[in-house]
């Protein structure tokens, strides 16, 4: 079997650790070449339609369209990442040739670290290391009045896929009043209320955590008229896209105080310019996309462990060479939800 992965510069060190390379290297023979963005379309054409996997993801080249009319010996793209726009083309989708994606890989992650979010913000974490810093001890009577539990807390999910059900997992024995909105599921977990559209969902959650793909459906979705709907003193999580949320609506309700958030992810670049006045916001907790982060150096007895992202490559890579069906297939329709 080969395998190629074409990076536009030098490949992502985090795609490529020595693990992963070995067990790639079990499965047939693997050529990752470095600086491919400066080739000629058609020279990466040629080598594209030369092997039999072609492994894409962060800093990879851009499959060109036209692969997907003639793969040549192209059988399957192996996807390591999650977000395949820019890289992957809808065209190939529709084609033959079967894309898989890291499917439920950052599913734990993620779900922690909207968990971790959740429990900061409701505990007014921020706020209590800050009166300490300043020589006081207990925030303002009004903070303190909103310090929570998530035991009967009305919490809402925008968004149910993998990671979604994963984070109502981790919420459950908590003893939450969940409810959740995602149009695209035919049925919602046990014990979970179905919200008939995203006002609704606001309306009856005083913590909404947002877990959606973005879409032209849900870019600006959550607006200034859904954050009304919130209580005071009520919580946005979002560890999914940034774009999701007006953030100038956003960033309005938070000055005022009326509202509080933890933000893994922006708008735009997932970047705020230094001396923002975000950054002052007690009442707000910024991770900077790194609250799903990799676990620990590995310990000795890890040795040879891969991270999820592999596991799940490596299995489809051996399912493929077996003839067996891949998991985490991606489709157009699915690929027009999860980018």
């Amino acid at each position: 079997m080969r395998i190629l992965h074409l990076a536009q510069r030098d490949p992502v060190a985090s795609l490529f650790p020595e693990r992963f390379r070995a067990a790639l290297a079990e499965l047939g023979e693997v050529e990752i070449v470095a600086g491919a963005g400066a080739w000629e379309e058609a020279e990466r054409e040629r080598k594209i339609r030369g092997c039999q996997v072609l492994l894409t993801g962060w800093g990879s080249c851009a499959v060109p369209e036209s692969i997907a009319r003639d793969p040549g010996s192209l059988r399957y793209v192996c996807h390591l990442t999650g977000t395949m726009n820019g890289q992957v083309p809808q065209a190939l989708l529709e084609s033959a040739v079967p894309v898989t994606n890291w499917g439920d890989a950052p599913a734990n992650g993620v779900a922690e670290g909207a968990l971790t979010l959740l429990l900061a913000v409701l505990k007014n974490l921020r706020w209590h290391s800050r009166a300490k810093e300043q020589g006081g001890w207990m925030p303002p009577p009004e903070v303190m009045a909103c310090n929570g539990t998530l035991e009967g807390l009305r919490l809402g999910i925008y968004g149910g896929g993998v990671i979604g059900r994963r984070f109502i997992e981790l919420c459950r024995p908590f003893g939450p009043r969940m409810v959740l909105f995602d149009p695209f599921l035919d049925a919602v977990p046990e014990g979970v209320e179905r919200a008939s559209d995203l006002g609704a969902l606001f309306a009856a959650s005083d913590a909404v955590a947002i877990h959606a793909g973005l879409t032209d459906a849900t870019r600006g979705s959550v607006s200034a008229e859904m954050l009304a709907l919130l209580p005071d003193g009520g919580i946005v999580i979002n560890t999914a896209r940034g774009d999701i949320i007006d953030q100038a609506a956003l960033f309005a309700e938070l000055e005022s105080g009326r509202l509080r958030a933890g933000l893994d992810v922006l708008a735009g670049s997932d970047f705020l310019e230094p001396g923002h006045p975000a950054f002052g916001l007690p009442n707000l907790l910024l991770t900077a996309h790194k609250v799903a982060s990799d676990p620990w150096a590995p310990r000795p007895e890890d040795t040879g462990r891969l991270r999820a992202m592999h596991r799940v490559a490596i299995e489809n890579l051996r399912r493929f060479r077996e003839g067996l069906p891949l998991r985490f297939r991606m489709d157009a329709e699915r690929f027009r939800r999860s980018t």
